[in-house]
């Protein structure tokens, strides 16, 4: 690994080491496109520019589509942890009255045993 240079797009400000760059394309090393055009462009390669890949807006649909999508499915989990709660109290009123009830069963079967 060996450091070439940098440049920092917000502040236009580079430093790229020309020949150690020449040195490393003639053993075959291969520029990215955008990297290609910023060397055309301060003059350490020559050649024509290349056109630059760009996202098709087609796949920037779909990504927005599935974030749409993760964003629809939070409040459903919302909605069946609000529905199961419910249940739950219910289920515990339930078993408050089987309590009850055995009390009142309680006091039957005392009187059953003192007779």
């Amino acid at each position: 690994m060996e450091s070439l240079g940098f440049f920092n797009p917000h502040t236009k400000e580079k430093n790229l080491k020309s020949d150690r760059i020449k040195y490393w394309i003639e053993k075959g090393a291969q520029c990215s496109d955008t990297v290609h055009n910023l060397l055309v462009k301060e003059g350490i390669i020559k050649g024509p520019k290349r056109a630059v890949k760009m996202r098709a807006k087609a796949a920037d649909e779909a990504d927005k589509a599935d974030v749409a999508e993760k964003a629809e499915e939070k409040p459903e989990e919302k909605e069946s942890a609000q529905k199961t709660a419910p249940i739950e109290a219910d289920g515990e009123k339930s078993e408050a009255k089987t309590e009850k009830k055995t009390e009142k069963e309680a006091p039957a079967e005392k009187k059953t045993e003192e007779k």
